[in-house]
């Protein structure tokens, strides 16, 4: 229970605050270089001329710089060596909590000129501690800041695998696994690197976020006052905004004298120092100094003097500080990472950087769940109530990702049209009694990570497995789900096996284990199912064959456009097929010949030589056009040309949104070319686009999309997309209208309205005869300011609830990253995400994104 109950604040937490964390992350990361960028854009403002005499004592620079600019010193920071322009300040005009900055020549006091940039790392900092929002900014990013020590603390409780001691376990990400696992190894591997880097970015970044973090941290860390110093601390804080009172009396700094103390106090090893006078006279000021093989950079020792006078009221030495005291007094450089140097500066700014990561991963493994989650529903939704439960098949299930669960409730529906009775249990929720009744039971198990239970079993293992429970009375077959790329492949199901047979339960038949949800294992369960319930193995679970259908048009949508090529292919199969709005297509593409020309290359093989695919003979240039091709050739040097082909493992399909709908004859497609950074084509979307030849064949299967189908025919629709997203929503336009629904409002972006607005005159045309309700249109490059289509959704937000009113269904098809995501946070936020929920879960709310 507490570890569901942290896994939905983490998942919450994170897709609420996590944006905020990223851009923290992105800005802080930039900030904490300002020095060395600025130099490098300015070489000639902040980079001086080194002289052999020396940097200028302070009173003589100071009495230069107020000269040159007609204004008084307020901050002054100077290195005694190399080649670094003084930081100063000048008095900040009243209300304000600094002044003018500058840069000057410390050998000579001559005021260099302005900086390049200087804007643009205050707005950093603004965005990074406030997000240029002030106060209430300030509040937001503390919050945040708090959220991401949970994260840390509460992503490592998650996580903690069996076996915690194996650092693989911890470190290792597997750079060859795909989809969901490999969005989850990014998020689990990356954040345990991180871990302690977020941990102090947090800690540290508090000091600046709330009064009684910094007071607690004080009291904590700091070292107890000298005696008869108690009643000093506060002096000389000044007013609020640097701005002195009324009475205040005027500042008198007497240099030379103040020179003299520092130098005293510092000796002939200071190389810099920092001073900071007080807004009015009758104020101690503070000099900052540092010394020849300090510690870090901000390992500074600290001169409180008289301003009129130098006399010097205290002074606190780092090096005599305790440890505890000095990890206080640096605070920024632990939260910068310069206490561990360069080498810690430069791994503190990568792993800020990567806090987008755990942000965009998050939001997929996200929708991830909720997409098998409403899977699971309709598997769910297929099996009627049983009216036995005594002697009834038991089917239990354990789950990480929902895959397994979808398993159970097809394997329930499967022995429910055998003529079963049948009940489908949680393993978390199965007592003994409930094993003991059952007699009859079907397990059907995932193994998440390596080797470990799902989140949702671990109680059960726990709790049960290892419990002298007498099971001699249970029958049972076992369904397991796993990751071969583990070495501990289906660990929790084979332990369960284990149990239960020390527990006296028989086996029906062999456990089937299951490598990445490989369909010749899941039909070898539903024939072992056939044959133990006497029944037929149900054809829904076979996918369906390949057909050969002809490219019979091809037409460029967006001549002129900047971005990528869009085209509209039109498909006709070798005999009538249907398909319903919102259908999708699996597509097998092929490399084209130049490509499988140049990977034969060295190899010493005849392209014309004569192989066996599938049971067909063809030429070795057509096999490999379907096979994947290494970048590295030299473990395949010295095959025959079969061998090469069968060690070569074939290309996954590419799917696509149908744009069209079955009446219309051709199956329409609208695809846009994907670019790789050397120029060359996308596989899928170069085949379709450029390589397959029109009145050619590509293989092509249709795939049911029931979570994109139209609702009942009366029910107004706001269809939402953006780029070649439109041709699932064009699919479901046309279906509409085919169906006399008027009811249809679309929103739709792209780049510019010239170039880019796709199937335009159609859609224009339905808006006119009434056929399209409403045509909201996002150009986003159009205008200065970027507008999207989720900007136009907050512009009609009174519009959007009151077709909801009335019934309306939402669905979107796009881009995930941007459009989609986008559209999400606008309806939650116009809606309220219990409003959005309920959406979703009565299947108001629909989305196909990629």
């Amino acid at each position: 229970m507490v570890k569901k109950s942290l896994f939905q604040l983490h998942w919450f937490f994170g897709i609420t605050a996590g944006l905020v964390l990223a851009l923290m992350g992105i800005t802080g990361a930039i900030w904490a270089f300002q020095d060395e960028l600025l130099r490098l854009f300015n070489p000639d403002v902040l980079k001086v001329e080194v002289r052999q005499e020396g940097v200028l004592p302070m009173p003589e620079l100071v009495r230069r710089i107020e000269a040159e600019q007609g204004d008084k010193v307020a901050m002054l920071s100077v290195a005694t060596e190399g080649d670094t322009a003084a930081r100063v300040f000048f008095t900040p005009p009243p209300g304000q909590r600094r002044g003018l900055m500058r840069y000057a020549d410390p050998y000579t006091g001559k005021l260099q000129g302005d900086v390049s940039g200087q804007g643009f790392f205050d707005l950093m900092l603004q965005l990074h501690r406030f997000l240029a929002m002030g106060d209430t900014g300030r509040q937001i990013t503390g919050a945040c800041t708090l959220m991401l020590i949970f994260f840390c603390l509460s992503g490592l409780y998650l996580r903690w695998p069996r076996q915690a001691l194996n650092w693989r376990t911890w470190l290792t990400l597997d750079w060859a696994r795909k989809g969901r696992a490999f969005n989850w190894d990014l998020h689990a591997v990356f954040g345990t690197w991180c871990l302690l880097f977020y941990l102090l970015f947090a800690l540290t970044g508090l000091f600046w976020s709330y009064e009684w973090y910094r007071e607690g941290l004080n009291k904590l860390l700091a070292d107890a006052p000298a005696a008869g110093e108690q009643h000093k601390r506060g002096e000389g804080r000044g007013r609020p905004g640097g701005a002195p009172g009324k009475d205040a009396k005027p500042l008198v700094v007497d240099y030379d004298a103040v020179w003299a103390s520092l130098q005293a106090a510092a000796g002939p090893n200071m190389t810099n120092y920092n001073l900071r006078l007080p807004p009015a006279g009758g104020q101690p000021a503070t000099l900052f100094y540092r010394l020849q093989g300090a510690a870090h950079e901000r390992a500074f020792n600290t001169l409180t003097f008289d301003p009129a006078t130098g006399q010097v009221k205290k002074l606190e030495r780092y090096d005599d500080k305790s440890f505890k005291a000095q990890l206080l007094a640096s605070v920024y450089a632990l939260h910068v990472g310069s206490y561990f140097g360069l080498t810690g500066r430069i791994l503190f700014a990568i792993a800020s950087l990567t806090m987008p990561l755990f942000f965009v991963t998050g939001w997929l493994l996200y929708l991830d769940r909720r997409r098998k989650k409403r899977q699971v529903r309709a598997a769910r939704s297929n099996l009627r109530p049983s009216a036995v439960e005594g002697n009834g098949w038991l089917v239990g299930f354990a789950s990480q990702s929902g895959f397994a669960e979808q398993l159970a409730w097809q394997t329930a529906g499967q022995l429910q049209a055998a003529g079963l009775p049948v009940q489908v249990r949680p393993l978390a929720e199965l007592t003994e009694s409930d094993l003991h009744q059952a007699e009859r039971a079907l397990f059907v198990v995932s193994t998440f990570g390596d080797g470990e239970a799902p989140d949702s079993a671990r109680g059960f293992e726990r709790k049960v497995l290892g419990q002298p429970w007498a099971l001699s009375n249970l029958n049972y077959a076992l369904l397991a789900l796993g990751d071969r790329q583990y070495p501990h492949f289906c660990g929790f199901a084979r332990r369960l096996q284990a149990w239960l047979g020390e527990r006296g339960a028989t086996s029906a038949f062999a456990t089937v284990e299951v490598d990445s949800a490989d369909p010749a294992s899941l039909q070898l369960w539903q024939q072992q199912l056939a044959q133990l319930t006497g029944s037929t193995p149900p054809a829904a679970w076979q996918a369906p064959a390949f057909d050969n259908w002809t490219l019979t048009q091809r037409q460029l949508m967006n001549p002129g456009s900047q971005s990528s090529a869009v085209y509209l292919l039109g498909l006709t199969p070798p005999q009538p097929m249907q398909w319903q709005a919102g259908d999708l297509v699996e597509i097998l593409p092929r490399n084209n010949p130049q490509s499988v020309e140049h990977f034969l290359r060295g190899l010493g093989l005849d392209g014309e030589s004569r192989v066996e695919v599938e049971g067909l003979q063809e030429s070795l240039l057509q096999a490999l056009g379907g096979r994947q091709l290494p970048n590295s050739r030299e473990h395949l040097v010295g095959l025959h040309a079969q061998a090469l082909v069968d060690a070569l493992i074939p290309l996954a399909a590419r799917e696509y949104s149908i744009a069209s709908i079955a009446s219309d004859g051709v199956l329409e497609l609208i695809v846009r070319q994907e670019r790789h950074p050397d120029g060359s084509l996308g596989l899928g979307s170069g085949w379709l686009t450029e390589y397959l030849a029109v009145d050619n064949s590509v293989s092509l299967r249709l795939r049911n999309n029931s979570g994109f189908h139209l609702p009942a025919p009366t029910t107004p629709t706001i269809l939402i997309g953006n780029g070649t997203g439109l041709a699932g929503l064009r699919s479901l336009l046309k279906a509409r209208i085919a169906a006399g629904e008027s009811r249809n409002w679309l929103l739709f972006g792209e780049r510019n309205q010239a170039h880019d607005f796709l199937c335009g005159e159609e859609l224009q045309g339905w808006l006119r005869t009434g056929e399209l309700a409403r045509l909201d249109l996002a150009f986003s490059r159009d205008q200065a300011h970027k507008v999207y289509v989720q900007d136009r959704l907050r512009e009609q937000a009174a519009e959007l609830r009151r077709w909801l009113e009335e019934g309306a269904s939402i669905y979107i098809c796009g881009s995930l990253q941007g459009m989609a995501s986008g559209v999400d946070a606008v309806l939650n936020e116009v809606l309220g995400t219990a409003e959005v929920e309920q959406l979703v879960e009565s299947g108001r709310y629909r989305r196909d994104v990629y």
